[in-house]
């Protein structure tokens, strides 16, 4: 990590000359935030489709400074969110050196910082903390324990010699070592109920108790929490003295535009072989259609992982092809999404009544998602150059291990093909492998309106004949 350009003060009698001011984690925040927002910046960089809806919540939510629970189904951004505020952060700020709950210069908390400053006065060694250690997350869990969150008594110290009574023997949990910072906990409900009880003056009287020692340490903390609306009900809840304490509610959703899905992708997924936008937009159907299907438990909901995983096996299989046939383009197909979708079974949740039925509804929804795209992006083109290379009986033979040279070269040249590619985003400087992309994904889309036929044989997919 890179240290601060500026000049460090290095005691607090330095950083006292600076004119450094110091401010409440929530005031910096909010200050933040509104510098944001006059100078047109987006607050929350990487969040995607939540502009007209869950944003402008949270924008109040942070100017309020309300400690804030993000409620939604699973694969939403609900952590996302979490980090990218703690992206609002100073980018530095000063603390005691060595401190361990990271006080602020100016008013030590602390038995040991107090102790060290009266002792010091000016010559106060003073350190600096970068953003990114201000962000603490925890995945709440039924096995995490107060002493986790809060603190415990540290047998080292007290072998040292120090009494139980002694304060410094405290160890120190996850929350007061996010003092002057932003705390997320993932899955708040799955915390036992007795130990959301310990953050109950977290939350309202901002400090903490541990073991009943005579310790009140005020904490400047943010704190924000991600649940599932299920989990109420399921494997816990969030009780309600600490819902009521949390000063913002603010619900996620799926996004509802195609635009915002596709941009989810390229922002997202990992690809190591291209894959065009058409199939980018299959894929995002795909999972629109998951969402509103009355196949799919619509309680478990449909993760965004769920696209982002199916994008990256669609470039993984066409870079198997090109290892495997020497295919000089690794260029995904529409031929190489079928094969992938059973490695996806394990991220949706169907209902009951479709055991047994499970690939079938997928294969069914896919298809409508490829019909839907074809109708979309090649409407109104005259595809008969492409359907008159059937006329005479012929076939072409494509698949997930079928080069594509092999299936340009059964197509033979095709009138109309140009405007398709142009119609996909391709150029005339088209790679082979962008061209067998484009003229497989039209081959499927006349299969699926009923202008040509296909046959499945030992894996491979026949086009033409009857």
């Amino acid at each position: 990590m890179t240290q601060p350009k500026h000049p460090e003060p290095a005691t607090l009698g330095q950083l006292r000359a600076s004119g450094y001011s110091p401010r409440s984690i929530k005031k910096e925040l909010r200050e933040n935030v509104l510098t944001r927002l006059r100078t047109g910046r987006t607050a929350f960089p990487g969040i995607v489709g939540f502009d007209d809806t869950v944003l402008p919540e949270l924008e109040a939510a942070l100017l309020a400074g309300h400690d804030l629970v993000v409620l939604g189904e699973r694969g939403q951004g609900k952590t996302r969110i979490m980090r990218t505020v703690a992206g609002l952060l100073d980018e530095w700020i000063p603390e005691v050196a060595g401190c361990e709950i990271h006080d602020e210069p100016f008013r030590p908390v602390c038995v040991r910082c107090r102790t060290l400053a009266a002792e010091t006065g000016d010559d106060l060694p003073i350190g600096w903390r970068h953003r990114e250690d201000r962000y603490t997350e925890k995945l709440a869990t039924p096995d995490t324990s107060v002493g986790d969150l809060i603190g415990d008594v540290d047998p080292v110290k007290v072998a040292q010699g120090r009494t139980l009574g002694d304060p410094e023997t405290v160890h120190y949990g996850l929350v007061p070592r996010a003092n002057r910072g932003v705390l997320g906990l993932n899955e708040l409900p799955d915390l036992a109920e007795r130990i959301q009880v310990a953050l109950f003056n977290v939350l309202e009287e901002r400090d903490i108790q541990v073991r009943g020692y005579s310790l009140r340490l005020p904490l400047d903390v943010f704190l924000m929490a991600t649940a599932n609306p299920e989990d109420y009900t399921n494997r816990g809840r969030i009780i309600t003295p600490l819902k009521d304490r949390f000063g913002a509610e603010i619900r996620t959703h799926y996004l509802t535009e195609l635009p915002d899905e596709l941009t989810l992708l390229h922002q997202e997924a990992h690809l190591v072989a291209e894959v065009g936008d058409h199939l980018l937009e299959v894929l995002a159907r795909f999972t629109r259609s998951l969402r509103e299907s009355s196949s799919i438990d619509q309680r478990s909901g449909v993760s965004a992982r769920f696209t982002i995983a199916a994008a990256e096996a669609v470039a993984a299989s066409a870079l198997r092809r090109s290892a495997r046939t020497g295919d000089s383009d690794a260029v995904a197909r529409i031929c190489d999404v079928p094969p992938v979708l059973p490695t996806l079974l394990g991220k949706v949740e169907f209902e009951m009544g479709e055991e047994g039925r499970e690939g079938a509804v997928l294969d069914h929804l896919l298809r409508l998602a490829v019909a839907a795209t074809f109708k979309d992006r090649l409407a109104g083109l005259d595809l008969s150059g492409f359907t008159a290379v059937f006329a005479d009986g012929a076939v072409v033979e494509t698949g997930e291990l079928v080069p594509a040279p092999d299936l340009l070269s059964q197509l033979g040249t095709v009138p109309g093909l140009f405007k398709v590619l142009d119609r996909l985003g391709y150029d005339d400087g088209a790679s082979r492998g962008q061209v067998a992309a484009a003229a497989e994904f039209t081959l499927e889309g006349l299969y699926l309106t009923r202008r040509l036929d296909k046959a499945t044989v030992a894996g491979r997919t026949v086009y033409g004949g009857s």
